[in-house]
C-alpha cells in the first residue's frame, strides 16, 4: 500500500506501515516518557446520556420543532437570544441557565449543535468530524474541570506524521512538530541528545536584519527559529498551501509560535490534559443544551432574515457569535479576509490490516501535492466498536480554500487594522455580547473558546470579577494544523 503520488515522481516511495498509531502505553498515546506527562490516565468524566441508558454512540435526533427555524413557535420573551450553537453559544445557554436560571433561545443556520466540533458516524460506521479534525488539549484547570460535567474522556495524546522529500529528494515519514529524529531523516545527522539539537538549532538560525533583531514576518520569524532547511522542506510551501500567502507575507506572529523541540517528544501539544470525549464532540452540546427546559433550540434558523422581517422573539441580551463583519454588514464596510477548507472523503474498502495510513494525522508539506494533509479518523480510539472491527477506512484530503464556512482568520496588518475598527462598533452596540472566535476575528483552541465564553458569563452574571479586570491571557491559538 502506498501513498498518492506527487505529480513528479519521487526517487523514492514511502510505504506506510499498518495502524491504529499505538505506543507500548497503548492506541492514541505518546511513548511513556512523554504520555507519563499527560494528566488524563484513565477514563474520566460524566456522559449523563449514556449514564441514563442511551447507547447511541452518533448524534441524538433532533425534532421537528428544532429543525423547523420556527421562532413562531419560541417562547416570545427570553432573557437570551444566541445566535450560533458552538461552544460560545452554548456555554452561555447552559451556564446561565444553571447557575441564574435564565431562559435563551439559541439559533443557528446549519442543521446541527456543535459548531465546528461536530462529529458525526459516517453510513460506514467510523466516526468523523465534518469540519475537520478537533483535538482536545488544555492548561485551564477550569476547563477541564467544566467538560468532564458533560462526556466521558480518553486519554489522548496527538501526533502528526509529516511526508517530507530529504536532501537527496526520497520522501520520508517523520514527526512534525520537528524533533530530533525528523532533522535526522531529513539531513542525514546524527543527533541523539538535546545539546546536539540545540547546537544544530544554533547553527541554522537566521537573525532577523531589523531594528533590534525583531523579526518584521511570518519569514524571518520562521528563519529565526527553525532555520533555512527546516523552513523550506517543512514550513513555507504549508504556509502557502493553507493561507495561500507565502510566509513573508504574513504576520510574524503566525510563524513565531513554531514548536522547536530539542528531545524526542513527538506529541503535537504540550498541555497538561489532552483527551478525547469517549462518543464524539457533539455529545457534549447534547448533554449541555438537549432537556434544559430554560434552554430552546432552533437549527435552519437564519437570524440576518428574521432580524430583517422583525420575527426575532423579545430578548434582553443578543449573544453575537458569527462573523462581526457580517453583523454590519449593512454598511457596507470591506469584508474580513477567511480562510476556509475543503474535504475529498474516500472509503478505502480494504486497505493492508485495515489502515490507510500509519497515524491519524499525515502532512503534505511539500509544494508538489495539492492537499495539506489526510486524516484517517479510524486511528481515534474514540471509535464505535464496529469501527475498530472493520476491514474498511474512511480517509478526508484536505484542501485550504478562500470560499465556503470561515476557520480561520487571516493575520496581516490590513485585516488588524480593519477588525479594530469594527470591534470599535461593538464595543457600543447596546444590549449586544459579541464572543467567540468569529466575533472576535482570532483564532481559538477549543479550550481557548470554552475559557472565553465562561469569562463572558462571569460579566454576565456580575460576581467573581473586579470590574475592569482583565480576562485571562489565551495566547495564540494553534491555528491551521
Amino acid at each position: 500500500r502506498t501513498l498518492p503520488p506527487h505529480t513528479a515522481p519521487p526517487p523514492s516511495v514511502v510505504t506506510m506501515p499498518a495502524g491504529p498509531f499505538a505506543s507500548s502505553v497503548g492506541v492514541g498515546r505518546a511513548e511513556p516518557q512523554w504520555a507519563a506527562l499527560n494528566k488524563v490516565t484513565e477514563v474520566c468524566g460524566n456522559d449523563a446520556t449514556h449514564a441514563g441508558g442511551n447507547p447511541a454512540e452518533g448524534p441524538l435526533p433532533l425534532g421537528a420543532d428544532v429543525l423547523s427555524g420556527d421562532l413562531s413557535t419560541c417562547p416570545q420573551h427570553v432573557d437570551l437570544l444566541i445566535v450560533g450553537a458552538g461552544l460560545s453559544g452554548a456555554v452561555l445557554a447552559e451556564r446561565c441557565s444553571k447557575e441564574l436560571g435564565m431562559t435563551s433561545i439559541v439559533i443557528d443556520k446549519r442543521d446541527h449543535i456543535g459548531g465546528n466540533c461536530y462529529d458525526y458516524v459516517t453510513k460506514d460506521g467510523i466516526r468523523a468530524s465534518k469540519y475537520g479534525a478537533h483535538l482536545f488539549h488544555t492548561k485551564f484547570e477550569r476547563v477541564w474541570g467544566y467538560v468532564n460535567q458533560f462526556s466521558e474522556w480518553i486519554p489522548f495524546d496527538h501526533r502528526v506524521k509529516g511526508l517530507v522529500p530529504d536532501k537527496d529528494g526520497v520522501d520520508r515519514l517523520v514527526p512534525i512538530p520537528p524533533t530530533q529524529e525528523t532533522v535526522n531523516e531529513l539531513f542525514g545527522e546524527s543527533i541523539d541528545s538535546e545539546e546536539k539539537m540545540q547546537a544544530w538549532y544554533d547553527t541554522q538560525r537566521v537573525v532577523p536584519p531589523g531594528a533590534g533583531g525583531e523579526p518584521a514576518n511570518g519569514e524571518e520569524a520562521a528563519l529565526s527559529r527553525v532555520g533555512p532547511q527546516l523552513y523550506e522542506k517543512i514550513f513555507k510551501h504549508y504556509t502557502k498551501k493553507q493561507w495561500d500567502k507565502y510566509p513573508a507575507e504574513l504576520d510574524a506572529s503566525v510563524l513565531l509560535r513554531l514548536p522547536c523541540r530539542t528531545n524526542t517528544d513527538d506529541r503535537y501539544f504540550g498541555d497538561e490534559w489532552q483527551a478525547l470525549p469517549r462518543r464524539g464532540y457533539t455529545r457534549i452540546f447534547e448533554n449541555m443544551m438537549l432537556g434544559d427546559a430554560n434552554i430552546t433550540i432552533r437549527l435552519n434558523c437564519d437570524f440576518f432574515a428574521h432580524k430583517a422581517a422583525g420575527t426575532l422573539p423579545r430578548h434582553k441580551l443578543l449573544v453575537y457569535t458569527g462573523q462581526i463583519d457580517s453583523y454590519y454588514a449593512a454598511l457596507g464596510m470591506p469584508k474580513l479576509e477567511y480562510r476556509s477548507l475543503r474535504f475529498e472523503e474516500e472509503y478505502v474498502a480494504e486497505p493492508a490490516e485495515g489502515y490507510f495510513q500509519t497515524a491519524m494525522v499525515v502532512n503534505y508539506p511539500s509544494a508538489d501535492v495539492p492537499f495539506t494533509r489526510i486524516v484517517e479518523y479510524k486511528h481515534k480510539p474514540n471509535q464505535p466498536k464496529a469501527a475498530r472491527e472493520s476491514k474498511g477506512t474512511v480517509i478526508f484530503k484536505e484542501y485550504s480554500c478562500d470560499h465556503g464556512e470561515p476557520y480561520y482568520p487571516v493575520p496581516n496588518p490590513a485585516n488588524h487594522e480593519l477588525y479594530v475598527k469594527y470591534q470599535a462598533m461593538a464595543s457600543k452596540e447596546p444590549g449586544v455580547c459579541f464572543v467567540g472566535r468569529l466575533a472576535s476575528y482570532k483564532y481559538f483552541n477549543m479550550d481557548q473558546a470554552f475559557l472565553n465564553a465562561l469569562e463572558m458569563f462571569d460579566e454576565v452574571k456580575g460576581s467573581g470579577r473586579v470590574p475592569g479586570q482583565e480576562r485571562t491571557e489565551l495566547g495564540e491559538g494553534d491555528g491551521p494544523k
